[in-house]
């Protein structure tokens, strides 16, 4: 049984193409028509709509074509022995289902309709000459048909189309459900948006459930006024949430573990098909042969060729990180600085407010600027993956958005020491970046939505002469088309609209932490923000944008790595936090206060690195069940091997003897 049938055949991807003004008498011309027959001809499923002012093309591919496809494509799946072997077809009851039941991931199914879609090309004699309004050109011997049609302009878009009955389920059971706050059906957001979307949720889920232990402990701290005596809980307060974000990020490492044990996949996931090396494309490296010839025979050599380009990507990275280093210091210090003046000397809280708006608003645009100087600047770097690359951007954006987010919250600490001030600075920041975040991530998509379709029909009226009628959108793939991609704000082509949405938390989470001594209600204004923050993303993902493009990757990557980072400054900048409290004369004397916060803080930081061999990253049945399918996997393959030995044994002798 090849489980022909046993999936449900939705339409998954549309193709954009405008609408014709000439129609051509020869159907067989007309490059469209070509398209749609070489779909069916690849085994796909097409269904053409007619919209107000493109034509659509949506493609199915019934679960035979995938499995055809994922075997051209060499694609890796788990079995049911423990190991990951090269799909086919012919033996598809040999390899581990998803958690739906289905034979293949979103991002498997993707790559396949990928391979199918571009794969189409000219293998007839000679090139063909194709039509379209009025337009002529030809499709040569070789080549991609939609990547011809792509360069001419006549698609304009390939994108993944929502499946509507797993959508309204995921709407009903995951965006609008409030009744359980942080619950969510993970295994069905990975089985819709794939690894990478269904890993950000489980971690804002955790994130959100860990987060209202803090909260709970500020309210508690802010309720409880003990005058002067509250100097003296701050210092527990400091070190339990330490003690939380630590056991927090080793408990998220267990539970990324589990969920990849849970959906079958292995950390090498990560890995890009497609990356290059040494000026190398390994995606078209058949064996190590062809490498060895690529590189050379000579061992001294090949040993020399490696580590030169090691080395050569590791300055490249080095310089690039040098330079946006030298560009915050030169062109965004100053400006940092003299916002913390200005707020300083501005004594109406509402012009602060005003103030602290047009700031936020300003370094938006001036990190812009810097994000797409790095995205210059990743292109030379010699990085093996889209995700490294992916990686080194988060690096360096953070880096811009850390200076612009907390320079001057370090101002008004290391110069003046004003509790009270620090407070208002921080709560205004809370607000007003919680305000204005949530307004541009839920209104920007839909006013990008709402003029996009008031083009569309704009235009409709101009071409009939006519400034009346309503013109109503009535296919469901056009609205789609018409929906704004999830797509980063910085480097879109390295990374999708995670990157803004992570990039949030980690913003948020070193404001709360590194200033946590100074306002330990800001974590009940992160808790309450991430509970909605969770439906919110939810409901941008399946009303208000187009689909993802499926992205693997087994982590949240180099995220994890910032937030390490924020935890270890959050231990310095909450003593010196506790020493300016101390210090209230400005002396800096070492008295036996300051000395315990002096030891303090080397103890809170032995326990954050010394945390993670207390806590193991990988749980003990993850850990068993991957040694047991390693262990039956060598099992088969020792049987397998002795077998191949054997039967080769016997044919050498029996022709022994035969010669003989």
């Amino acid at each position: 049984m090849n489980g022909q049938g046993e999936e449900r055949t939705a339409f998954e991807i549309g193709v954009v193409v405008p609408k014709r003004a000439v129609k051509e008498r020869d159907e067989s011309f007309d490059c469209v028509e070509v398209l749609v027959e070489e779909f069916k001809q690849a085994g796909l499923t097409v269904e053409k709509v007619i919209g107000i002012a493109d034509e659509f093309i949506k493609l199915a591919a019934p679960l035979e074509t995938l499995g055809r496809a994922a075997a051209e494509l060499q694609i890796k799946k788990p079995t049911h022995i423990g190991m990951d072997l090269q799909f086919e077809w012919d033996e598809v009851e040999a390899f581990v289902r998803q958690p739906d039941g289905s034979l293949f991931s979103w991002w498997e199914r993707f790559r396949c309709f990928n391979h199918l879609i571009y794969g189409i090309v000219n293998k007839r004699n000679s090139a063909v000459s194709l039509k379209f309004d009025g337009k002529e050109f030809h499709w040569e011997l070789g080549e991609s048909l939609l990547k011809r049609l792509e360069a001419e302009g006549i698609v304009k878009q390939v994108f993944p189309l929502h499946d509507e009955i797993k959508r309204k389920q995921l709407l009903r059971n995951w965006a609008l459900n409030w009744w359980d706050f942080t619950s969510q059906p993970i295994d069905d957001i990975y089985s819709y948006f794939g690894t990478k979307v269904a890993t950000y949720f489980a971690f804002l889920g955790m994130y959100a459930r860990w987060m209202l232990f803090p909260a709970a402990l500020g309210i508690m701290l802010q309720l409880v006024d003990l005058g002067s005596s509250q100097s003296m809980m701050l210092p527990i307060f400091f070190i339990s949430i330490i003690l939380w974000a630590v056991m927090f990020f080793q408990f998220w490492k267990r539970k990324n573990a589990a969920l990849l044990a849970r959906w079958q996949i292995s950390y090498s996931v990560v890995a890009d098909p497609g990356c290059k090396v040494l000026g190398l494309d390994w995606s078209s490296l058949q064996s190590p042969v062809e490498l060895v010839k690529k590189v050379g025979t000579d061992r001294a050599r090949e040993k020399e060729v490696f580590q030169r380009a090691e080395w050569f990507g590791h300055m490249m990275r080095f310089r690039n990180d040098v330079i946006i280093f030298l560009t915050i210091i030169c062109l965004q210090l100053p400006f940092e600085l003299a916002y913390a003046h200005l707020y300083e000397i501005t004594r109406p809280d509402a012009l602060k407010f005003g103030l602290t708006a047009v700031y936020l608003l300003a370094i938006q645009y001036f990190t812009k600027i810097g994000g797409k100087i790095s995205v210059k600047l990743i292109k030379h770097e010699s990085n093996e993956s889209t995700e490294y690359r992916a990686d080194s951007l988060v690096y360096k954006v953070f880096g811009l958005y850390f200076m612009q987010s907390y320079i001057g919250v370090f101002y008004h600490i290391l110069l003046h020491r004003d509790f009270k001030t620090l407070r208002q600075v921080l709560i205004q920041r809370l607000i007003v970046s919680l305000v204005l975040e949530n307004l541009m991530e839920n209104s920007l998509p839909y006013l990008k939505y709402s003029y996009r379709k008031y083009g569309v029909r704009h235009k409709k009226r101009h071409e009939k002469g006519s400034s009346t009628g309503k013109i109503q959108f009535t296919s469901r793939v056009e609205k789609e088309y018409l929906k704004p991609s999830y797509s980063a704000s910085i480097g879109e082509e390295l990374e999708d609209g995670l990157f803004d949405d992570f990039l949030e938390l980690a913003l948020q989470f070193g404001m709360i932490m590194m200033f946590a001594c100074a306002f330990p209600l800001a974590f009940a204004f992160a808790a309450l923000n991430n509970v909605t923050e969770i439906r919110a993303d939810a409901l941008k993902l399946l009303a208000m944008l187009k689909r993802p493009v499926p992205r693997a990757a087994a982590t949240i990557g180099a995220w994890l790595n910032i937030f390490q980072f924020l935890i270890i400054m959050s231990i310095c900048t909450n003593c010196v936090l506790l020493v300016c409290l101390y210090d209230v004369e400005g002396k800096w004397k070492i008295e036996p206060g300051l000395a315990a916060i002096l030891i303090m803080e080397h103890v809170l930081l032995l326990i954050k690195f010394g945390f993670s061999r207390f806590v193991p990253e990988e749980p003990a049945w993850v850990r068993a069940n991957r040694m047991k399918n390693a262990t039956h996997a060598q099992h088969m393959c020792s049987k397998q091997l002795l077998r191949s030995i054997s039967g080769g044994e016997k044919m050498i002798l029996g022709g022994g003897k035969k010669t003989e």
